[in-house]
């Protein structure tokens, strides 16, 4: 999990949570003592380092043994927070929705063109995966490989849900431009830009993160978009 992105699964700031200063103050100059997170703050901490493990090009599967090694924790104190890897993932799946869906929502009320919407859509998803590769593992599902079977289900509601928005943009978009289907000319738009997301996200985990997703993108979406 990069420190672009201003939420987290938690509604803390990304890039470390800040101690309370009397526990600053309780164990500031005290050889040996360590201070100590957190609840909340501990499972962004997990959060944060699984996220940033998985940028890692080429990782293998990624154990809650390597997870607690990287934390300096034992895997015990992994699921005193977390009651298993699955939900771990579930967590980053959480962070995924909550970011982007958040900004589409912000796109929906601010803009009032169906096309722009769904231009707007489309870009935010692609930065969103462009600035945090480790999610973009997760959302394409090379990380969810042997995980949970309900996490994929999981990721494929989210594009569904994706799908779904471009689709009542377009529709509104067709309808005046006076289309006589709107509803069908939609389906089929939305259909596409939502493949084309998933692909430019898979391309970009597969080449190991040098093929960026928001390559040339204004110029793909005007082919697609008109």
């Amino acid at each position: 999990m990069t420190t672009h992105t201003e939420h987290t699964p938690e509604g803390t700031v990304v890039g470390g949570a800040a101690s309370a200063d009397g526990e600053a103050a309780a164990t500031a100059g005290i050889p040996g003592v360590r201070k100590r997170p957190k609840p909340g703050e501990r499972r962004v901490q997990i959060l944060q380092t699984l996220a940033s493990m998985l940028e890692q090009p080429g990782a293998e599967r990624i154990t809650t043994a390597a997870l607690a090694s990287r934390l300096d924790v034992s895997e015990a104190a992994l699921y005193r927070h977390f009651a298993s890897k699955a939900q771990m993932f579930e967590g980053l799946i959480e962070f995924i929705e909550q970011s982007v869906f958040t900004l589409a929502n912000q796109i929906n009320e601010r803009e009032t063109a169906g096309t722009v919407q769904a231009q707007k859509i489309l870009t935010v998803l692609l930065q969103f995966g462009e600035k945090n590769p480790g999610m973009t593992r997760v959302m394409v599902g090379d990380a969810l490989v042997f995980e949970n079977d309900r996490l994929l289900a999981r990721m494929n509601q989210f594009f569904d849900r994706i799908e779904s928005q471009l689709r009542q943009s377009l529709r509104a978009a067709a309808e005046e431009a006076g289309s006589n289907t709107p509803t069908v000319d939609a389906n089929a738009q939305a259909s596409v830009l939502t493949a084309f997301a998933v692909g430019r996200l898979q391309r970009y985990a597969r080449s190991g993160f040098k093929r960026t997703p928001t390559e040339h993108l204004d110029a793909a979406l005007q082919l697609m978009l008109g």
